[in-house]
Order: structure tokens, then sequence, then C-alpha cells
């Protein structure tokens, strides 16, 4: 939107609209005075609630004459308005923040600070409330309003959330050995387009590929980057609760199959074997490695990405293990039918994962490909550790926002 300079310039002379919000920032001795945070706050989560937008500072929003900012203040100022997007607005805004030398009104050069909101997938609150963009203002949203919009987005993040593009990400954040995995003979030979059909990428409303959910997560080095919580905390405890030592931790990040991977090598490396002689020796694993694979790959797959601040946990205390993802249920499933039915949340990301040679020896596994898609887990990871402890896996849903698995170890450490 308004990339070129000319169309810029067309813009700020023409004055605020339903995307545009111009203004000047006043500075008292070191500190930034006007506008107040909060309300600067209020107004970029109603560009968000609405359709996106772009805020110019340095501009006066009467006149429209370009103002420009001190270049010694540019810092400060770009990081002002990050410090809002990030602390004060819920959940925190994405947003492109750049500092911009433009020619003003005089044929002089003036500095500003550009900021790209886009129409965010979720419902944003800033200080005052909530609010939305009519024209060039903003306005409280009544309840009805609210909840129409809460469950626009809500229905938009479950539907196909794993299609969606990641804002503030180009081409360059895929790593090519990452995606050429999935390239075929009957693939395109074009690039952009292979990436298009696979949906690891999507063309936006100016013309430029842009990596989706599944793009990041599957053919991006380091997903994180972009999906705060794309990743899966893992915790060993010396004990039966989590006010035991830890004896080993690590956040597990990276593209989807390398994070099942190493959840499985940290499970593997951190339970006991216990062995006795009848007459030969037989080796008894706290876990059936076969159930935690199933469970690492159905949390990674079925999770909702779109809670933020969410993460995957990953526990193992002496006598158990425990493995949280975060979502409710799809659909109409319930934890009773989680064994005799079958449901995807993400179905890109099932497709993707299901084309992925196994990459872990996963005891007793027959699997080839990393996603089975014909709704065998669960029933592995309740026979396989059943068999094991004599204990059935529990599954609980927490607060309808958080599916809690628990794996009974077949003896206590």
């Amino acid at each position: 939107m308004y990339e070129k300079t000319s169309e810029l310039l067309k813009q700020i002379s023409l004055g605020e609209d339903s995307v545009v919000e111009l203004k000047n920032i006043e500075y008292t001795d070191n500190a930034i005075s006007g506008p107040h945070s909060n309300s600067m706050a209020d107004e970029m989560a109603a560009m968000a609630n609405s359709n996106g937008g772009i805020f110019i500072l340095g501009v006066d929003d009467k006149s429209h004459a370009i103002i420009g900012l001190p270049i010694e203040k540019l810092d400060q100022t770009e990081m002002w308005a990050r410090n809002i997007a990030n602390d004060l607005i819920k959940p925190p805004l994405e947003c492109n923040i750049r500092k911009l030398c433009i020619c003003s009104d005089d044929g002089g050069e003036k500095n500003i600070v550009r900021i790209d909101v886009p129409k965010s997938i979720f419902v944003h609150k800033s200080p005052k409330g909530y609010f939305y963009r009519i024209g060039s203002s903003k306005r409280e949203m009544s309840p009805e309003v609210l909840a129409r919009l809460f469950q626009q987005r809500t229905q938009n993040r479950l539907i196909r959330f794993d299609e969606q593009t990641v804002m503030n990400t180009d081409l360059n954040d895929l790593d090519k050995n990452l995606w050429e995995r999935f390239r075929t003979p009957l693939s395109p030979s074009d690039d952009i387009e292979f990436l298009e059909k696979l949906k690891l990428i999507t063309i936006d409303e100016n013309g430029l590929p842009r990596p989706t959910i599944s793009g990041i997560l599957i053919a991006c080095k380091s997903p994180e980057r972009y999906i705060s919580n794309a990743y899966i905390q893992a915790v060993c405890y010396n004990g039966e609760n989590r006010n035991s030592p830890q004896l080993d931790a690590a956040d597990i990040c990276g593209p989807l199959d390398i994070q099942i991977k190493e959840a499985c090598k940290f499970v593997k490396r951190n339970m006991k074997i216990r062995a006795i002689k009848n007459p030969g020796r037989i080796e008894t694993p706290q876990y059936s490695i076969n159930a935690v694979f199933e469970a690492v790959v159905n949390a990674v797959v079925h999770r909702d990405y779109s809670i933020y601040g969410s993460k995957i946990r990953l526990h193992i205390f002496a006598d158990r293990l425990e493995l949280y993802s975060p979502g409710s249920l799809p659909n109409t499933m319930t934890v009773e039918s989680l064994s005799q039915r079958q449901s995807s949340r993400n179905e890109l990301l099932s497709s993707l994962l299901a084309r992925c040679p196994m990459n872990f020896d996963a005891t007793n596994s027959k699997r080839v490909f990393i996603m089975d898609k014909r709704g065998e887990g669960v029933p592995i990871i309740i026979s396989e550790s059943f068999e094991l402890s004599g204990k059935k896996a529990e599954y609980t849903l927490i607060d309808d926002t958080e599916l809690k698995l628990g794996i009974f170890a077949a003896f206590a450490a």
C-alpha cells in the first residue's frame, strides 16, 4: 500500500481516511510528549481490528504538511511505536515500522516514520477498550459488534489458519533446502508457482509472495522468529511435581519435523531403562517411544497456533509424562471420542508432514512418513502405553483452551 514515494506523497496531500492516519510527533526534552501513548495504542488497535492501514509520523493531520522528525529522534520514535504495539495492545500487535526520508512541499528532505498495521487475525484490546475504524476516526465497539468480530476472527483462525499469511515476511525467510524436499517430477518448474500450489506462500494484495503459517513452520529454519510460540518447551524433573529440581530442560525449535525428532530424543535420553535377567537380559523402558512419537506428532500438528503466548509443553516426572497442547478440541470432538474419531485443525500441516520421511527410530513404528492421516495415533498411544505400564493414558481438556495428555511410566524413576 502506497509503496512508491509519489503515491505516499499524494495520499498525504489528500489527508486521512479509513486506512491512513497522519500524526505529528512532539518532543519535550528527551521524551515524546504527544500524542499520548494510550491514545496512539487505541488508534493502532482500531486499525488492526478493521482493515489495516498505515500511520505516518511527522505529518500534521490538519494541514497535511510534512513537518518531519529530527534525525537524532528517529530511533527513539521507532522504539516508542514498537513499545506501544508490544506493551499497550493485547495481544501484541505485529506491525512493520520503517524510517523514511521523503521530499516535503518546499522541496527539502524530511524524515518520517511509517507504521504498516496489517488487518489482524486477532481482536486487539487497547488501554481504553476495543475500537474499530470508520473513515478517519476510531469508534468503540458495541457489545454486538465486538461479539460478531470475535466470532469472525475465531472462525478465520480455526478454518485454514495454517494457510494464512505471516506478516512482515518474504520469500527469503523460507529455506530452499527445506521446501525442495516436497518437489516431485510432476511439480511446476517455476519456484513461485510450485510454492503457491503447495500453499507454502500466498500472493498478497500488492502481488508479492508471502510465506504462510505452514510455510514458516515447515520450511523456515527458525519459525519462532516469526511465530513466537512455535516451539516445544521440554523439562525433566527429578521428582513427581514441578517443585522438584530440574534434571534437563530445552526449548526445542526449528521446522516441525525437527521439533518432533528432538522432542522424542529428549524423552529417550531422560527416561530410565530397567533390566532384569530371566534368564536372559530383559529391558523395560519407562515409556513406549512409539507412543511418545505419536503423542508429539499429534501435539505439533493439531495445536492451535493462533493462541498467543501458548506453546507445547513436554514435562517428564519420575512417574509420568505430561504433554500440553494449546487449543480446544476441533469441531465436535470430545475427550471420550478421541480414539474413535478423526479431525484435523491444520489440514495443510497434516498433508505436509505426511510427505516428510520418518526421521526418528520410534521402536515398533511402521511409519514411512511422519504423519499418518488415518487417525491411528491416539489408539497407538493408548494401547502401547497401557501395555507397558498397565495404566491407560489420560486426556484432559483444561478450561477449553489446552489439551493435556498424561502417560504413566512403567515404573517410577
